[in-house]
């Protein structure tokens, strides 16, 4: 016990000094208030202003008589009970607080007074020495025999930081309920006078426990001051906590991204917003800063209008995610974080790009893909690939494991493994490879999400969100360089002082040969797997995943420039996305591979088409029997057979659609150029026909004739067929309106084909079913 009587002596020794620094060293009391709030206004990438910070928005100052009392109570007994009475710095609170603190060896209570936390928000010095508090004690002393107690309250609840940009209670009212501060409740009053100690820990919105906690632990103090009836209390502790985020009426693009921004600012220091939360949180909304960001608006705009063609109906369709980036920089360059953001739901401002964390499902695959690559296993290793598979775990135990719509039988490569996303082929490949193997390759690409070392994390268990997966990919595309995802290039006070460069952080996480193998694979997911639906007409790799019983469906892709992630599902659960719930079964090959296609179209209509770049040899100069595959990739394919035949291969002819080449030309090869593969083995060769495939147009919802034009239109020949639809809730609205189309739209087809719809009958009542069971996907 010795040394916290020798603190608390010291302690007294100090509280003296205060004390007597209070009497008779009272410096000349100069309070002029806080310092000119200056907003600040945020940037696109080519310097076009998206929206400014005001100030007014979140501060406002009141008059005391239009704070209730009961704030004033709860204020004055959470933060300082004796603050009527004393003279502006309690020697018997500090006098306590030092004990406390003495006691347990760290600070545990505060000893300010109010007086002088409204000095310190006033002084421009805010650093931490004892000439600070000797000051500050001084002033408050002063300014009690100045001003009084009343405009020291009310310049106090005019400037105290309440979280959320808001300062001052007339903010604070505003932005937690919506009302202004003199329509404040006793339980409102009491939440906001629980918040003054601990803005971010006691946040309604993101700790709502601790909030009600605290709310209570104010009222039990008022209670016990006899503020307010022990009746008074128990009712207030019974009300919920009635917060709701209410917007400001303008509007401003890009405003998911702009969110982003703003919360990175918040959040790190290194942007230059300051050393603590507070700070950072004054500077964002009043220190004039001048915050230049990645974005593009033009793909921004993009972005927005692709989620919008597809998911065309918003009342009923799910939400939407996407996030472009380019690979070498990391820059953020196009970010849609949800529906409608300023349309004030109570999802509206969840950014579901980068706080949104859902199962990956098989966009996951190329992760343990690339683990296996590095461990030296083979694309053309067989496995036998059933439709469904038992498999013993190592710590006891089955794995039950089936592919999606039972597809599979036989053996097949990792190649063809990947492009139909065979999940018994990646069942075996992960025990073989190691899960804490592949999670490792999918942290060091980008993922920073927490990954449990399950078996079935192959099949993208674990929850992840689109900005990390567009990272990740963006590794992958960029020849195994990790770069960590910029929104933010700059960040300067408003006199042009530089306080934030943005500088690319490129660090190897895989090595060149081990992605040019996954990248190859993943080019012929596109070319002729199951992402054939975002086909661009220019070189491109990519991957499907679909979450089980179809509650997430993702399409994470890749040409030479931009990287792009689409998420799909229902933000405010996690919900089976089939008929009737949503128009179609709803995969990543369909939606969120549509979504991806009209955006990358659109996106790089301006950029010249290139090439991904050569594949890199492996480094080791003894490989036995294994040899780099020569690149015929855009020669005649007899030309290519022969080049093959020259350095020991073998060529396998695989005929494609596609018009980048004339006919008869080599559109892509597997085992890529660059990889390494047995002496003797055959090299399959995707050879055009140069005949590119449409897209069929989604005509669900139209009319006949609206149907019959549009398809037309698109060189496609309709058949209607007028047929009432399975039983639904809301058939009857769909009377007269295509219903079901095959093929299904998005669906590559040759101009000409024949595409059937069936039109319900006018004047059909449906009845509705009891709904049935769903089956799940793997």
């Amino acid at each position: 016990m010795a040394c916290p009587r020798l603190r608390f002596g010291a302690l007294i020794v100090l509280l003296a000094l205060v004390a007597g620094a209070c009497a008779w060293q009272a410096p000349d009391l100069i309070l002029t208030g806080p310092a000119v709030a200056e907003s600040t206004k945020i940037f696109a990438a080519d310097g076009t202003l998206i929206t400014t910070l005001h100030a007014d928005q979140n501060r406002e100052t009141v008059p005391l008589s239009q704070m209730p009392k009961q704030l004033q109570q709860a204020v004055v007994a959470i933060e300082d009970e004796r603050f009527w009475h004393h003279t502006g710095v309690d020697i018997r609170a500090m006098v306590r607080a030092a004990w406390a603190d003495a006691t347990h060896g760290k600070v545990v209570q505060g000893g300010s007074t109010i007086t002088e936390q409204y000095v310190k928000n006033v002084l421009a010095d805010r650093e931490r020495t004892v000439h600070r508090k000797l000051r500050e004690a001084a002033l408050a002393y002063q300014l009690e025999h100045k001003i009084g107690k009343s405009k020291i309250l009310a310049g106090y609840l005019n400037t105290i930081y309440f979280g959320n940009g808001a300062y001052g209670v007339q903010a604070a009212s505003e932005t937690y309920f919506g009302e202004p501060a003199e329509k404040l409740t006793l339980p409102q009053a009491a939440l906001l006078a629980g918040l003054i100690r601990s803005p971010n820990n006691y946040d309604p919105y993101d700790h709502a426990d601790a909030a009600s906690g605290r709310r209570i632990a104010v009222l039990d103090k008022m209670a016990s001051l006899h503020d307010i009836t022990d009746e008074q209390a128990a009712a207030a502790k019974a009300t919920p906590l009635g917060v709701g985020h209410h917007q400001p009426s303008g509007s401003y693009p890009a405003p998911y991204f702009v969110e982003a921004v703003k919360q990175q600012i918040l959040d790190d220091p290194k942007f230059g917003g300051g050393q603590s939360p507070a700070q950072r949180q004054q500077n964002l909304f009043n220190g004039g800063l001048r915050i230049y960001t990645t974005v593009d608006l033009a793909k921004q705009a993009e972005a927005e209008q692709a989620v919008a063609k597809v998911l065309s109906q918003p009342a009923t369709d799910p939400s939407a995610a996407v996030v472009s980036l380019e690979p070498g920089t990391g820059n953020v360059r196009a970010l849609v974080g949800g529906r409608d953001f300023f349309g004030g739901g109570s999802q509206a401002k969840f950014n579901l790009a980068t706080q949104g964390q859902r199962p990956a499902g098989s966009s996951f695959k190329p992760f343990v893909l690339a683990a296996a690559v590095q461990q030296g296993v083979s694309l053309h290793k067989l496995y036998a690939a059933p439709q469904s598979l038992d498999l013993p775990l190592p710590r006891g135990g089955v794995w039950h494991v089936r592919n999606f719509e039972d597809e599979g039988g036989g053996t097949m490569d990792l190649v063809e493994a990947t492009v139909h996303s065979i999940n018994t082929v990646y069942a075996r490949l992960i025990l073989e490879v190691g899960p804490n193997e592949a999670l490792d390759v999918a942290r060091r690409l980008g993922i920073t999400s927490h990954l449990d070392p399950y078996p079935s994390a192959v099949l993208g268990t674990n929850d992840v969100t689109p900005l990390e997966m567009a990272s990740a990919y963006g590794a992958i595309d960029n020849k195994g360089a990790a770069v960590t995802p910029s929104l933010i290039s700059r960040v300067t006070k408003a006199d042009g002082t530089v306080l934030y460069q943005h500088q690319p952080d490129p660090r190897p996480a895989l090595a060149p040969n081990v992605v040019d193998q996954v990248r190859s694979v993943l080019e012929q997911v596109v070319q002729r797997g199951t992402g054939v639906n975002a086909r661009i007409g220019r070189p491109a790799a990519g991957k499907t995943g679909t979450g089980e019983q179809w509650r997430d469906a993702w399409f994470v892709g890749f040409t030479p420039e931009l990287v792009t992630s689409v998420w799909v599902g229902f933000a405010d659960a996690q919900r089976s996305m089939v008929p009737p719930a949503t128009r179609i079964t709803v995969q990543g090959g369909t939606w969120p591979a549509q979504i991806w296609q009209l955006y990358m179209s659109a996106a790089l209509a301006q950029t010249p088409v290139s090439p991904f770049p050569p594949a890199t040899p492996a480094a080791s100069a003894d490989n036995g029997t294994m040899r780099p595959v020569p690149n015929v990739s855009g020669m005649p394919v007899d030309v290519a057979e022969d080049q093959l035949g020259s350095e020991g291969f073998t060529a396998d002819r695989v005929s494609v659609a596609n018009g980048d080449y004339p006919p008869g030309f080599v559109v892509g090869q597997s085992p890529c150029a660059g990889c390494l593969a047995p002496g003797g083995s055959a090299v399959t060769l995707q050879v055009g026909t140069g005949n590119a495939p449409a897209h069929v147009p989604n005509v669900l919802g139209l009319s006949e004739s609206e149907a019959r034009d549009t398809l037309r239109s698109a060189g496609f020949a309709p058949h209607v067929v007028t047929q009432q639809e399975p039983p639904a809730a809301d058939a009857a609205s769909r009377a007269g309106l295509v219903w079901k189309q095959s093929p299904a739209a998005g669906s590559a087809a040759t101009q000409g084909t024949t595409v059937t719809v069936w039109v319900d009958p006018v004047g059909i009542v449906q009845a509705v079913p009891p709904p049935g069971e769903t089956t799940t996907t793997g």
